[in-house]
């Protein structure tokens, strides 16, 4: 499996999902700033991420999903900018998956960089 174009993949859904927000009225919220520059900072990592092999994009892929789900996340709890947000939906969910694979993919390309390769389910990739 090519990881780095599952973590692409994954980076341009998020930033797709988002992109689709801010045109769908979020762009009217004080969120609407942090929502475009997921979408552009998504597409920007996913190049990256596809045509530099380096430890960075990787990291960046991490951070992207750690950081947009964490955002979500409290924003569903605690509010976030006065905005408080509701698990239901597609897009809710296909941004939330997205995200996930986004930590899953930067983590593991991390720990091949780390040491050289990447230990999965007891098999060396």
């Amino acid at each position: 499996m090519n990881w780095r174009a599952l973590g692409a993949l994954a980076l341009v859904v998020s930033a797709a999902v988002h992109l689709k927000l801010w045109f769908g009225g979020v762009r009217d919220q004080s969120v609407g700033p942090a929502f475009m520059v997921n979408a552009v900072a998504g597409v920007v990592i996913a190049v990256l991420l596809l045509t530099w092999q380096h430890w960075l994009p990787a990291f960046l892929t991490l951070g992207f999903g750690a950081s947009t789900l964490g955002a979500f996340i409290i924003s569903t709890t605690v509010g976030l900018m006065g905005v408080h947000a509701h698990w239901e939906g597609f897009y809710v969910y296909a941004a939330a998956v997205a995200e996930v694979v986004c930590i899953a993919v930067g983590a593991g390309l991390l720990l091949r960089a780390r040491t050289g390769r990447l230990v999965t389910a007891g098999r060396t990739a």
